[in-house]
Order: C-alpha cells, then structure tokens, then sequence
C-alpha cells in the first residue's frame, strides 16, 4: 500500500548571501551525487526566470541527508558551474527543462547526469511525474502542495519551501531503485548512455530557421509557403529573444501561418492579415515582416529545413508502417517506454539511410537498427503469433 512521504521534512537551508553560498559550493564540488531542481517561470518571457535552486546531498562522514535552497534572486549563480562541471553525478527528473536555466545562469551543464526520468523509461514508465515513479519505486506519496505558486514573490512561505525541498529530498533513493532494476535487467548501460546526451552541446537557444516546426499546421505548407514560414518565424523568434517576450506576442501563430499562405507583398496587404492588428506592426516591425516575406520569396527550396522525418518517399511509407507497428511490439517485449526505442522521425532517417540517424548508434544500433535493415533487406518478414503479437522472423529469399 502506498504510503505517505514520513513526516516534515527538516527545515532546509535557505542560502541568501554569496558567502554562504560559496560555502555550500565547496562542499558540492567534493560531494560524489548530488540532488538538483529548479523553480522559474516562463509565462511571459522568451526566456525562463530563475527563482529557485533546490540541491541535496550527502555528507563525506554520513549522517542524514542536507538540503540547500538556493534564492537565485539573491545570489550570483556562476559560482555552480564549478559544481556542474564537476566530477559528481547530477541526479535530477526531466532535466532538460533544468538544464535550459542553468546554462542561462552559469553557462555550464554537468559532467555526468542521472535523470530518473529518462531511466524509468528504460522501465516501462514512459514520461513519467516524479510523483508517480515515487509511488511506483519508493511506495510513498509526494504532497503535491505548492507546485503552481508564484516563486517570484518573496519572502517565500515555509509550505513552499517544504514544497521545494521534498522535490529533491528522495532523488537519490529513487535513482538508486530504478538503477537497481536496470542493473538486474542489463538495461542501466543504456539509460546511462541516454542521460549522457542531455549534457552534450546545449540545445538552446533553439536554431531560429527551425521556429516554424512548432506551427500547428505545418504540414498544410508546401513549396514558396514553407520557405515564407521558415523566414517571418525565424524574425519572430529573433525579435522574441531580443525583447523577451513570448513569440507569439510579437505575431500570433494565426497571421504567420496566413502570411505564409497569402504572402503579402505589401504594408496594405500586410494590414489585411487575418490574426495581425496594429500593435504587431510597430516600431518598424511592418517593414521587417515584409522584408522576411520576401527573404523566403527568394530562398532555394533546397535550402528549407524541413521537420526530421517529414518528407517520406512514396516507397518507404509501407516500411516506416511496418516498423511502428513492430517498435510498438518490440516496446512491450522489452518493457522500453516506445519513444525511447524510436520515434516516427528516428525510422525514417534510418529507413531512407541517412548519415547520423540516432537507429545507427549507441544501444539502438543492436535492438532496434539492425533487425528494421534487415526488414528493409526482405531479410525479416514480420508475421502475427496465435495470440496476436508482431514477430519479426528471418525470411528465406527467393
């Protein structure tokens, strides 16, 4: 039965000042894990506003676990890099959000990351809430308590901090239960491989040219359209990051998509726009717009960057069909969360062959590259058992 998390936590460290701050670093550089979280806010901002970093760890000589509270609005956070880059583990849950505010505050990611996220996918447990895999691993309960406060307000109230330390108070048990599992099932290697790609090159900023992916009906654009959609959405999130504001404060997702449509070749046509009203067009904003229109006018088709995966030959389509259905099956089997073993995206780079396709490295190239070349060889054929599960079996040529 599941039960509740024991109890109040110890009141944790709430570090305000730079000199307490520099001292909560020498005693993370030498610790071996440590537990990390993030609060901010990014409703308003292009950029997100770091309120909060909670960290955990244990000290050399034992005894119970210290929690620190970072305010990010009281101290200068370059000093953490020393930490990231460190020689530690990073235990986190779905860093990648963490991640993004931490390059933004110090410029650095860690050296060796463990997201629990991602390695209960290697479970079974797809994409799952700290919450859930605590109860699933732990058998406790997390309060969900203040997790949509305002963390900008300050002072903070003791149920936040409570709130925010608890989010880092059973990391380490959780990745030490999850890790065993994996261990048992030879599966730990490869969550290890996977978390180890969060900490490459940082994804962000995001590449300006690839905005328009994000556009609800991207697909309905074709030839001139795409190229008009890939030049006024990347302006937009140039113009976004510079103000900080949300790019669809600078033009909402409907005018762009209209403009790409209909590209107007003019500021009268641009003022008939559906979706664009004067406060979009100010400052000079109507003469950049037009100007990114007629960028993508003259830009190469070939020069378009188009969604991975988003072209398919009419001849791979039956195959890309094939292999979801097959990755659907070969995820139950191996208890693998599917969009791990491989997304839509994943298959058709590796089925049309292209150079760097994720099916042809690491822990993919074996479970699931090999066996779908050999599909597309007419190697394996794919066939139904009496209880209605996809096998793939090695197919005698004719």
């Amino acid at each position: 039965m599941e039960r509740e998390a024991r109890g109040r936590l110890d009141a944790p460290e709430l570090v305000r000042r730079d000199g307490a701050f520099a001292s909560l670093i020498d005693e993370l550089v030498s610790a071996p894990r440590y537990a990390l979280d993030t609060e901010f806010h990014r409703e308003r901002t292009y950029w997100p506003r770091l309120e909060l970093v909670q960290v955990a760890w244990e000290a050399p000589s034992g005894g119970p676990l210290r929690i620190a509270l970072i305010d990010a609005q009281a101290v200068d956070l370059a000093p953490l890099a020393k930490v990231l880059e460190g020689p530690g583990v990073m235990v986190a849950h779905a860093a990648s959000q963490d991640l993004e505010v931490l390059w933004r505050a110090c410029q650095a990611l860690p050296s060796r990351l463990f997201d629990t996220q991602v390695a209960a996918g290697f479970a079974g447990q797809g994409s799952a809430s700290l919450g859930s895999l605590a109860g699933t691993f732990l058998d406790i309960r997390l309060a969900k308590g203040d997790r949509l406060s305002d963390w900008s307000k300050r002072p903070l109230t003791s149920s936040q901090l409570a709130y925010a330390a608890s989010d880092v108070a059973h990391l380490f048990a959780l990745a030490d239960a999850i890790s065993e599992g994996l261990e048992r099932r030879g599966r730990l290697d490869w969550a290890l491989q996977e978390c180890a790609v969060l900490t490459r090159t940082p994804p962000f900023p995001p590449q300006p040219e690839e905005a328009w992916w994000k556009l609800r009906d991207n697909k309905a654009l074709q030839g001139v359209s795409r190229a008009v959609a890939q030049e006024v959405a990347a302006w937009r999130e140039r113009k976004a990051m510079e103000i900080d504001v949300l790019p669809r404060s600078v033009l909402p997702d409907l005018a762009l998509l209209s403009i790409a449509h209909s590209p107007p070749s003019d500021v009268a046509a641009l003022r008939g726009v559906r979706g664009l009203d004067q406060r979009h067009l100010r400052g000079g904003a109507d003469q950049e717009i037009l100007a990114a229109v007629q960028r993508g006018r003259s830009l190469p088709l070939e020069r378009v960057r188009s969604p991975r995966g988003d072209q398919i030959g009419r001849q791979l389509r039956p195959a890309v069909a094939l292999a979801s259905a097959w990755v659907a099956q070969l995820s139950r089997d191996e208890g693998v969360d599917a969009a791990l073993l491989a997304t839509r995206a994943d298959l058709v780079e590796w089925l049309s062959g292209r150079d760097g396709a994720r099916l042809g490295q690491g822990w993919r190239a074996e479970l699931v590259g090999a066996p779908l070349r050999r599909l597309l060889r007419g190697e394996a054929a794919l066939a139904l058992d009496g209880e209605g599960n996809l096998l793939m079996e090695p197919r005698q040529a004719r």
